[in-house]
C-alpha cells in the first residue's frame, strides 16, 4: 500500500488527527520501510546464490572429473588400498589390485587374510602395524615378502576421515630399494636386538675403535670397573684389562682375527681366571669376558668330589660298576673284582658290558642260560630303561647276587653288586634259630614271660601259666600286666607282681634287673629274675626251686656238721700229737741212754730188744711231727724263713740224713748236680724235709740193692730236684691220688710209710711257689721232680 500526501489540506487535516491516529501511522510507515529494505535484501542474495551454485556446479563437475581419473589411477594393476572410516566400524573396501605374479588373491576375504600369503613374520608385524594406525594413529611404511618371495611395499596413512593401508608391487629398480630398505631394517633390527643383548647382558663387553680407543662399554662392564656411564659421559671408561692382557690380545690380533684366551687378574683385590673372547675387523675391536672363576672353582671341587666319591666307592664292601652311554666300563671299586675275581689288565682296558658278561660266562662265573642271548639283552635293557631294575644271580659256586640296575641322566647305567649269600644263610639260620628257640620255650620247664613297654605280654611260655595256676587266656599275647597280677593275687595272696607292676610300667631309666623268691599258697618255692631286653622291653624268669632249696638246705646243714667233724679232727689231732711227742720224746731218751750202757751192761738179746724200740719210736716221732706240719699248713700258720741255701751242701746233709735208711736194704744212692746252680733262695729246713721225704718214699719202693739217684739242674728260672727209684711203678688207676694223704698202697715196695710223706713234700713247695710232677711207668721205675722257683717268697698261709 502507498500513501500519498499532498496539499495544504492533507496537512490541516493530519494536524487534526487524534494522537493514536499518528502511532498507527507511524507503525505504519516503519512497516513499509522495513519492507523495502528486506525486498532489496532478497534481491541481492539471490543473486549471490545464484553466481555461488553456479561455482558449486563448476566444483561438483571438477571434483568428478577428478575422481574418475583417481578412480582409473586407483585401479592400476600394480597397487591395492584398504580403507577404514575413521568413525565406527564400518567394513573396509578394497580398491585396486595387484599382479598375480605377486601371490596376493584376488577374493577379498583371501587378501584380508595375511597369514595365507604374506610369511609368518611379515603378517604378524603388519597386522600389528594396522592395529598402531587405526587405533593410535600411527603410519607406518613398511616392506612384506609373500610366500612366493615377492617383495610388496606397504604404507599406512591417517586421514581427518579415513585410514588407509597401501599396498605397492615394486618395479626391479624399486625392488632393489626396497630389498635394501629391508635389508636395512632387518639389520636395524638385529643391531638392536645386539644392542639390548649388551644392555642386559651379565658379562662385561666393550667395542674399541681402530685406533684402541673404547667406544662402547656395557653396564656390565661399567658396573665391574665401577665406572658411571651417566655422570661420566665425556670421559673415557676404565680399563677392565690390564696392560699385559691387551698387548697379548694386540700381539695375538696381528695373526688372527677371532681370538678366545684365558688369563687370571686381579680385579677389585680379588684374583679372576677370565676367558677373554674379541674380535677384530676394518671397523674395530669387539669383545666380551666370561669369569670363570666361580666355574673353575665348582669345577676343582667336582673334579675334588668325584675323587672321594671314587674313593669312597672304592673303600666300600659293595661291589660297584659304572658304564657309559656307550656301555664302557668307566669305573669299578676293588670289592667288584674281588667280587668276580677280574685281572686288572682286562678291566683297564675299559670293557663294554656285553664283553663283560661274555667273559664272565665264558670264565664259568655265571651260571649257563637255556637261552644266553635272551637273557644277556634283558640284563643289558637297563640302558633303555629309566626306572632302575633288579636281578637275581645264583652263581655256579653257590653265591646268590642281588644285581641293582640304576640308569643315569647321561644315558650310563650304575650296576652294584650285593653278595647276599651270608646274609640269607644268616637269614635262614635266624629263621631257623627262632624256630628253635620257640621250641625251646615251649618245652622250658622255666616260666618265661616278655612284656612290651606298655606293659602287655609279648610273648609267654606254658610252663609261666602251669607255674602260677593261670588260665590259657591271659598268657595271649596283649594281656596286660595288671590283668597278670590280679589272677595271681586272687590265686597265691601276696605276690611280687605288684613290683614287676611298677618296674615294667615306670619310668625308672636305670633298667636294673631284679631278682628275688617267693612262696605260693601252694607251697612252691619261686625264685624269678626281672631283665631288661632292648627297645623297653622286660623278660621275667620263674624257675621252682622247692626242691632244690630242700637239697640245698639239707646240704648246708650236712656241710656244718662236716666243718664242725673236720674242725674236732683237726682239733683232736693236734691234742693228740702234742701229747704223743713229749711220751715220745723221753721214750727216745731213755732209750737211748739204757743203749750207751749207763744204766748197766745189756744182754744181746736187750740190745736187740732197745734197737727195736729205738727205730719204732723214731718213726713214730716222724709221723707225729708230719701230722703237725700237715695241721701247721691246714690251719695256714706255717710260714717259710727264706735265705740263701747253698745247693751242694743241701745234697750232701739229704745224703747223710738218709744214709742209715739206705744201708738197711743195701741201697745206693747216686747225686748229680753239675747243672745245678751254686744257690737258691728257699727255706733250708724245709727243702731238707722235702728231699729226706723224697728219699725215704723211694727208699720204702726201691728194690734191694738197687740204686736211687738224687738230680739237681737249674731249668728256665727255677731248680729242679729228681730222685728216681727202679721200682715197680705207680699204678696209672692210683696216679692222681698219690699226693693224698694216708695213701699207702699206691706202689709194690719194700715197706709202707704213714702215707703223708709225699703230702708233706707237694705242701711245702707249693710253699715255695714251685710244683711237683711224677713220671712212671712199668719197669721204668718212678720219678718225682720239685720245681722251684729261683726267688721264692716267705708265706703265711698253707698251699691248696
Amino acid at each position: 500500500m502507498l500513501l500519498c500526501i499532498t496539499g495544504p489540506s492533507e496537512a490541516a487535516v493530519l494536524a487534526n488527527l487524534s494522537t493514536a491516529n499518528v502511532i498507527m501511522t507511524s507503525v505504519l510507515a516503519g512497516v513499509l520501510g522495513a519492507a523495502f529494505l528486506l525486498t532489496f535484501w532478497m534481491i541481492r542474495e539471490r543473486t549471490r546464490s545464484d553466481a555461488l551454485n553456479e561455482e558449486l556446479r563448476n566444483r561438483v563437475s571438477d571434483l568428478s572429473a577428478a575422481l574418475q581419473r583417481n578412480e582409473s589411477l586407483l585401479n592400476l594393476k600394480d597397487q591395492r588400498l584398504i580403507v577404514w572410516p575413521r568413525q565406527g566400524e564400518g567394513r573396509a573396501e578394497l580398491v585396486g589390485d595387484l599382479p598375480a605374479a605377486c601371490g596376493a588373491p584376488h577374493d577379498r576375504s583371501a587378501f584380508m587374510a595375511f597369514g595365507r600369503w604374506l610369511t609368518g613374520r611379515t603378517a604378524a608385524e603388519l597386522e600389528s602395524a594396522i592395529i598402531a594406525l587405526r587405533d593410535q594413529g600411527e603410519p607406518f611404511d613398511t616392506i612384506v615378502a609373500s610366500r612366493n618371495g615377492t617383495l610388496i611395499e606397504v604404507i599406512g596413512r591417517l586421514t581427518p576421515h579415513h585410514s588407509i593401508v597401501r599396498f605397492l608391487s615394486v618395479s626391479a629398480m624399486r625392488a632393489e630399494h626396497v630389498a635394501l630398505k629391508a635389508e636395512h631394517e632387518e639389520i636395524r633390527k638385529d643391531l638392536h636386538l645386539l644392542q639390548e643383548l649388551a644392555e642386559a647382558a651379565p658379562l662385561p663387553m666393550w667395542i674399541r675403535e681402530t685406533d684402541g680407543t673404547l667406544s662402547y662399554i656395557n653396564p656390565a662392564y661399567a658396573g665391574l670397573t665401577g665406572f658411571d656411564r651417566d655422570q661420566s659421559a665425556g670421559d673415557p671408561p676404565v680399563e677392565l684389562l690390564d696392560t699385559a692382557a691387551r698387548e697379548m690380545l694386540n700381539r695375538r690380533h696381528g695373526e688372527e682375527a677371532r681370538i678366545r684366551q684365558e688369563t687370571s687378574m686381579v680385579i677389585a683385590g680379588d684374583k679372576r681366571r677370565l676367558d677373554i673372547t674379541s674380535v677384530q675387523t676394518a671397523e674395530g675391536r669387539a669383545g666380551m669376558v666370561i669369569d670363570r672363576t666361580e666355574t673353575a672353582g665348582l669345577r676343582d671341587e667336582l673334579e675334588r668330589m668325584a675323587q672321594s666319591h671314587a674313593l669312597t666307592l672304592d673303600r666300600l664292601n659293595t661291589a660297584i660298576a659304572i658304564f657309559d652311554r656307550d656301555e664302557k666300563l668307566r669305573f669299578y671299586n676293588q670289592a667288584f673284582q674281588s667280587l668276580f675275581g677280574l685281572d686288572t689288565p682286562f678291566l683297564e682296558s675299559v670293557p663294554s658290558n656285553t664283553l663283560l658278561l661274555d667273559r664272565l660266562r665264558q670264565e664259568r662265573i655265571l651260571s649257563e642260560q637255556p637261552e644266553w642271548r635272551r637273557w644277556k639283552d634283558n640284563v643289558l635293557s637297563a640302558y633303555r630303561a629309566i626306572e632302575s631294575q633288579e636281578h637275581w644271580w645264583h652263581l655256579p659256586d653257590g653265591r646268590t647276587i642281588r644285581v641293582i640296575a640304576n640308569p643315569q641322566p647321561n644315558g650310563g647305567v650304575t650296576w652294584i653288586f650285593e653278595n647276599l649269600t651270608e646274609q640269607m644263610a644268616l637269614q635262614s639260620r635266624y629263621t631257623q634259630a627262632l624256630r628253635v628257640q620257640g621250641e625251646t620255650l615251649e618245652n622250658l620247664a622255666e616260666g618265661v614271660v616278655v612284656f612290651g613297654p606298655d606293659g602287655k605280654i609279648r610273648l609267654a611260655n606254658p610252663a609261666f601259666a602251669s607255674l602260677w595256676s593261670l588260665p590259657d587266656d591271659l598268657i595271649n599275647e596283649g594281656v596286660h600286666i595288671s590283668a597278670v597280677r590280679a589272677a595271681a593275687a586272687a590265686q597265691h595272696g601276696e605276690t611280687p607282681w605288684a613290683d614287676l607292676l611298677a618296674l615294667v610300667t615306670g619310668f625308672d631309666e636305670s633298667r636294673a634287673t631284679l631278682q628275688g623268691t617267693t612262696e605260693l599258697s601252694d607251697g612252691t618255692i619261686l625264685a624269678w629274675t626281672a631283665a631288661p631286653l632292648p627297645a623297653g622291653q622286660f623278660m621275667v624268669t620263674f624257675v621252682d626251686q622247692t626242691d632244690s632249696l630242700r637239697v640245698a638246705r639239707a646240704l648246708k646243714d650236712k656241710n656244718e656238721a662236716l666243718q664242725r667233724a673236720d674242725q674236732l679232727k683237726n682239733d683232736f689231732v693236734q691234742h693228740v700229737s702234742y701229747e704223743l711227742r713229749s711220751p715220745l720224746t723221753n721214750i727216745i731218751g731213755f732209750t737211748d741212754l739204757i743203749a750207751t750202757g749207763m744204766a748197766g751192761p745189756l744182754t744181746p738179746t736187750q740190745d736187740e730188744y732197745i734197737e727195736h724200740i729205738s727205730t719204732s719210736s723214731a718213726t713214730l716221732l716222724t709221723i707225729v711231727n708230719d701230722i703237725l706240719d700237715l695241721a701247721t699248713v691246714d690251719a695256714g700258720m706255717m710260714q717259710l724263713e727264706i735265705e740263701e741255701v747253698d745247693v751242694a751242701n743241701l745234697l750232701e746233709q739229704s745224703e747223710i740224713a738218709i744214709r742209715p735208711r739206705l744201708e738197711e736194704d743195701a741201697l745206693t744212692l747216686v747225686l748229680s748236680n753239675e747243672n745245678a746252680p751254686d744257690q737258691i733262695n728257699a727255706d733250708p729246713e724245709r727243702m731238707r724235709q722235702v728231699l729226706h721225704n723224697l728219699l725215704s718214699n723211694a727208699a720204702d719202693h726201691a728194690p734191694e740193692g738197687s740204686t736211687i739217684s738224687l738230680t739237681c739242674r737249674q731249668a728256665s728260672g727255677a731248680v729242679e730236684f729228681s730222685v728216681h727209684d727202679d721200682g715197680p711203678g705207680v699204678d696209672p688207676a692210683v696216679l692222681a691220688n698219690i699226693f693224698k694223704r694216708f695213701q699207702t698202697g699206691s706202689r709194690a715196695g719194700q715197706k709202707h710209710g704213714a702215707g703223708l710223706g709225699l703230702a708233706i713234700v707237694k705242701s711245702l713247695v707249693e710253699l715255695h711257689e714251685g710244683e711237683v710232677t711224677v713220671e712212671t711207668g712199668p719197669d721204668e721205675g718212678t720219678t718225682v721232680t720239685c720245681r722251684i722257683p729261683f726267688s721264692a717268697n716267705g708265706m703265711t698261709h698253707a698251699a691248696e
